[in-house]
């Protein structure tokens, strides 16, 4: 089978025992090309991140690393600046043609928590070989909101993938002829994917972006539209020349100039931070499901909110400038449900939008 596995094949991953849990699977658990990863009981604080190398498992260096461990069963707050480790209810066992990566899930990138996975053996984060049987791990490290975390709270994502699914320059241009990928005029294709820009434009004093307070009472990551949006974030209006200084170690959303669209028979990806566009970091989560952005399903003119934080430098923005590139893979096959109409999804026909959790 080659291409990211669609959710029925997810689904048949379970029934061979090639991914099993803790606890029964939840219904909506499963998206039409990943699988929501949840938190088990217990989590443990760390010195500093880490990865286990070659030679150890996960479990061996949180002897060594852990400064405490708690429960999660009724709830505990993560605090700013922290880095913790918990185990998942997931494990994997999967066939030697899968391997898998894993993604913080959008509402978690847009709490600006930053979140990776850890698997034993592993000297790369999020990434799964083909064949890995083991325990799945959860680093998670909270940069600008103190968060509430409970056992089944879900903030990673996995998704599963056969052979080499990814478009060339070549086929990504001719599925865009096809398609229409972007609204862009002009779609600046290449081997790394087609570029996404920012939108600074509107008329002066029109909102553009949000940034994140500091020092903000704390967010349950399961509650939905529980939270004020002045209470949590500053809104950033347009300036007479149409830039934004992003300032170091700031947290900022902002959203594409262009409606992005991935066909039901393909996902995509948000690259990550490239240092060859600037000092920045863009879109910490990067799953972009099939039906994003579809049509059919009603997603005409969704925009891709991006998560953006600088790096050491002030950085200036401007309108229209390129700050990532979307990667497109084939699917194994289409999924049973698409993102948006099928599944009530939260960011489908989305513009300039924070998490869930803000009314």
């Amino acid at each position: 089978m080659s291409g990211i596995l669609p959710d029925r094949s997810i689904a048949a991953l379970f029934e061979t025992g090639a991914v099993s849990a803790s606890r029964a699977r939840e219904a909506d658990q499963i998206q039409p090309a990943s699988l929501d990863l949840r938190l088990g009981p217990v989590a443990y604080r760390v010195r500093a991140s880490f990865l286990p190398g070659g030679r150890h498992s996960v479990a061996e260096k949180l002897q060594r690393f852990s400064l405490h461990e708690f429960g999660l069963e009724k709830g505990a707050v993560l605090e700013t600046g922290c880095v913790y480790v918990v185990p998942l209810m997931e494990r994997l066992a999967l066939p030697k043609t899968v391997r898998a990566t894993a993604n913080p899930k959008s509402s978690t990138g847009r709490l600006d928590i930053f979140t990776r996975v850890l698997a034993d053996n592993a000297q790369e984060f999020d990434k799964l070989p083909a064949g890995y049987r083991g325990p799945l791990y959860l680093e998670i490290s909270p940069r600008t909101f103190p968060i509430l975390v409970r056992e089944g709270s879900r903030l990673s994502q996995i998704r599963f993938r056969g052979g080499e699914p990814m478009l060339s320059a070549a086929e990504l241009a001719a599925l865009h002829a096809r398609m229409q990928l972007t609204s862009a005029d002009a779609a600046n294709i290449s081997e790394a994917g087609i570029a996404v820009s920012i939108d600074l434009a509107g008329a002066p004093g029109s909102l553009v972006g949000y940034r994140g307070k500091r020092h903000t009472g704390l967010i349950d990551v399961d509650r939905r539209g529980a939270y004020a949006v002045a209470e949590y974030w500053e809104p950033i209006r347009r300036g007479a020349a149409g830039e934004l200084v992003l300032d170091p170690d700031e947290f900022y959303i902002l959203v594409s100039k262009e409606a992005v669209h991935v066909p039901p028979d393909h996902a995509a990806e948000m690259t990550p931070f490239d240092p060859l566009v600037g000092e920045f970091r863009v879109h910490y989560a990067g799953f972009f499901d099939p039906g994003f952005g579809h049509s059919a399903a009603g997603g005409t003119g969704s925009r891709a909110v991006l998560e953006v934080r600088s790096h050491d430098v002030p950085f200036i923005l401007e309108d229209g400038q390129i700050v990532g590139r979307l990667v497109y893979e084939r699917m194994a096959g289409r999924p049973d449900r698409l993102y948006g109409a099928d599944l009530a999804s939260n960011y489908q026909a989305q513009g300039l939008k924070l998490s869930k959790h803000f009314a």
